[in-house]
């Protein structure tokens, strides 16, 4: 078992700053998501835990031992990626075994560990079968069955459920929350997914452009982003946000869009009654536009007319797709709306949940 740290890291190819100025602590036994869009550094990141690609500046540490300049095989890791990389003329059992086989690891205790391992992925009755008789989903169990024999200090996972259709993306992400728990071991894991990051981190790693921009538990990161690009890039839908104006008036204090003002509740004046006459970008989750009618109880609701653009029905929710001047911003409403295409309706903003970034730096205000 082994924590892992990123100190000052930074990774270049050429004239692309691919990872830049990394510091992390992964804390042992810790299952870590890395998660951002395409292309933001976090498969870099994990790639240069692993070895497979050489740090420009700073350290990585497995534990106390710095691990720049350690062979990837001698770095106690194990890694399951996107493509499961099986091979197809041998069995199940002689995947898992492989590498037990290639360090001589002696026959009864390669037999011992690949047993253990089919028994806590359920795959014992497969170990005779090659990968083309499997399904995706026994694939992937079996990539990481050979992960789990080698007993590593960090299991790293490179999205390894991008392959999978919807259902078995669901029922294997359960699966390996419940390995981690069984196994104790540090778990660090990329997606681009945010509601696999949310379902099975204990803590997020936000990424964008190689840069950390937030770490944090999913619940904090989404009550709470520092930003506006980790609050844009956790939940779904995604937050809307709006350019805005604090005002002050009467001994009240309004967020103004323009097209709608809303008063902001008398407990969180103190915090935005600096920023009066400034302008800001105000941001509120789709889950907090409700439809008048289904009001949660005990919140700030204040109401707006707005114009419905489009519906999408989800079966235990609503979607709406809303107007409201030049505004469009999306409601994630109660199943029984009875709201059509093209309606001018009212919706209620929960003024207990709403957020204020600056304009210019898209920090929080706080």
């Amino acid at each position: 078992m082994a924590s892992v740290t990123y100190d000052h890291v930074v990774k270049e190819f050429g004239n692309v700053l691919a990872v830049n100025d990394l510091n992390m602590d992964i804390k042992d036994k810790e299952f870590l998501v890395f998660v951002g869009p395409s292309g933001c550094g976090k498969t870099t990141a994990l790639r240069l835990l692993a070895g497979l690609e050489e740090i420009t500046r700073g350290q990585i540490r497995i534990g106390d031992r710095v691990v720049n300049d350690v062979a990837p095989k001698d770095r106690d890791i194990a890694m399951v990626f996107q493509s499961y990389a099986l091979y197809p003329h041998l069995t199940v059992f002689d995947n898992m075994a492989f590498s037990l086989k290639l360090r001589n690891t002696p026959k009864e205790e390669i037999k011992k560990r690949v047993g253990e391992a089919a028994e806590v992925l359920g795959i014992q009755e497969l170990l005779d079968r090659k990968p083309r008789q499997l399904s995706g989903g026994q694939r992937q169990r079996v990539a990481v069955g050979r992960a789990i024999v080698r007993n590593p200090k960090v299991f790293l996972f490179d999205e390894p459920l991008s392959n999978l259709d919807a259902k078995l993306r669901v029922e294997t992400r359960a699966n390996i929350s419940k390995l981690h728990q069984q196994l104790q071991t540090t778990f660090i894991y990329v997606t681009h997914d945010q509601v696999e990051a949310m379902t099975m981190a204990t803590r997020i790693a936000v990424i964008n452009k190689g840069q950390l921009q937030q770490l944090d538990t999913p619940q904090t990161l989404y009550d709470r982003p520092s930003n506006m690009f980790v609050a844009g890039f956790i939940g779904s839908p995604a937050m809307n946000f709006f350019p805005a104006k604090i005002k002050k008036d009467a001994g009240k204090l309004y967020v103004d869009t323009g097209n709608f003002a809303l008063p902001i509740p008398q407990d969180r004046i103190k915090t935005y009654e600096h920023l009066d006459g400034r302008k800001v970008v105000f941001g509120i989750r789709p889950e907090d536009v409700h439809n008048p009618k289904f009001l949660p109880p005990n919140i700030h609701a204040e109401t707006l007319s707005c114009k419905v653009d489009v519906i999408e029905l989800m079966g235990n929710e609503i979607f709406l797709y809303l107007l409201s001047g030049q505004n469009s911003f999306v409601a994630r409403v109660d199943p029984r709306t009875s709201f059509r295409v093209g309606d001018e309706v009212q919706v209620a903003f929960n003024m207990d949940n709403f957020h204020i970034f600056d304009t210019d730096t898209e920090m929080a205000v706080r």
